[in-house]
This record gives structure tokens, C-alpha cells and sequence, in this order.
């Protein structure tokens, strides 16, 4: 079901598809400037709270270089220092594209409370992205994944668990 659908009822979802629609155009733009100034991929992000853009971003994994900068955590990262707080509960992410396995993580640790995308994961794909391989490997038990995780279990790697649940000044995230 397309949620941008228009609502035969006429209750009054008209402002707020014109309003999504112009969340999503603005990432598509982010996108499309990033392309064509070489910045980096595809992708464009916008982060809106109370109706208000409070964190843009764009792909700048080949700019920086630095593969974490999706688009969608660049957009987050600035949305949280806009509003000088780490839960985003109160927001709503518009991205040009289905976001990848690291950037929906990123959208659940930021509490995000919706995700609009504007174009399936596919056509990263179809673009040599990994974003459907790397659901994918990530969906395998861990054993049969093509990047090996080991663990040593040391006392000296615990100890900040055991001081973290003792403090009484965490706050939780």
C-alpha cells in the first residue's frame, strides 16, 4: 500500500502527501546535487521534526573517505546536534532510497519514528551497491556469513559492562 496514496475520504491527507512529497523531492535533490557535484553516491537524506528539515545528508563515503557517511547518518548526526539530543523519537526520515542494513541500525538507534523512502533498495542495487547482498548476508547465521567474528572473552573487555550497571549516573540509550 502506497502511503502517499490519495484518500478517497477527502479527511484532509492532502496537506500532509503535499508535505511528504516535498520531503522526499528535497532528498532526491540532495541526491541528485551530490551526483552531479562527484561528492559521492546517489543517496540523499533529510531528517523532519514538528514539520521542520532539522538534519540534512548526502553520501560522502569516497569524499571523506569514510565508509560509515551514508546519507542517512549524516542526516541523522546533524538532526541530533540541531536539536542537541540523541533520541529522535519525535522525527520522521525521508531518503531518496531504502535505506541499507547500517543505516536503518543507525535509524532505530536514533528512535526515529517512521522512514519515507522514495525508491526501492533495488535500484541500489541495479547501481552496484550492496544494500540487498549485505540484508542478505546479514539474514545467514552467523557461521555460514563471509566475515568472520571471533571472540576472546577477557575479565579486562567486561569490566565496563560491570561498571556501567552499577553506575547510577547512565543515562540509557
Amino acid at each position: 500500500m502506497n502511503p502517499l496514496a490519495s484518500d478517497p475520504s477527502g479527511s484532509g491527507r492532502t496537506e500532509q502527501i503535499a508535505s511528504e512529497i516535498r520531503f522526499l523531492e528535497e532528498a532526491g535533490r540532495l541526491a541528485t546535487e551530490n551526483v552531479l557535484g562527484s561528492a559521492g553516491g546517489p543517496f540523499g537524506a533529510v531528517v523532519v521534526c514538528g514539520g521542520t528539515i532539522v538534519g540534512r545528508g548526502v553520501n560522502r563515503v569516497t569524499s571523506r573517505p569514510d565508509p560509515t557517511a551514508h546519507a542517512e547518518i549524516e542526516a541523522i548526526r546533524e538532526a541530533a546536534r540541531t536539536i542537541g539530543r540523541f533520541d529522535l523519537g519525535e522525527c520522521v526520515l525521508y531518503v531518496n532510497c531504502d535505506p541499507c542494513p547500517m543505516c536503518l541500525a543507525a535509524v532505530y538507534w536514533a528512535r526515529i519514528r517512521r522512514v519515507v523512502c522514495g525508491s526501492p533498495a533495488s535500484l541500489a542495487a541495479e547501481a552496484g551497491f550492496m544494500d540487498v547482498s549485505l540484508k542478505a548476508e546479514l539474514q545467514l547465521p552467523p557461521e555460514k556469513r563471509r566475515l568472520a567474528v571471533e571472540q576472546i572473552d577477557l575479565p579486562a573487555c567486561r569490566e565496563a559492562f560491570r561498571l556501567w550497571n552499577l553506575s547510577g549516573q547512565k543515562i540509557p540509550y
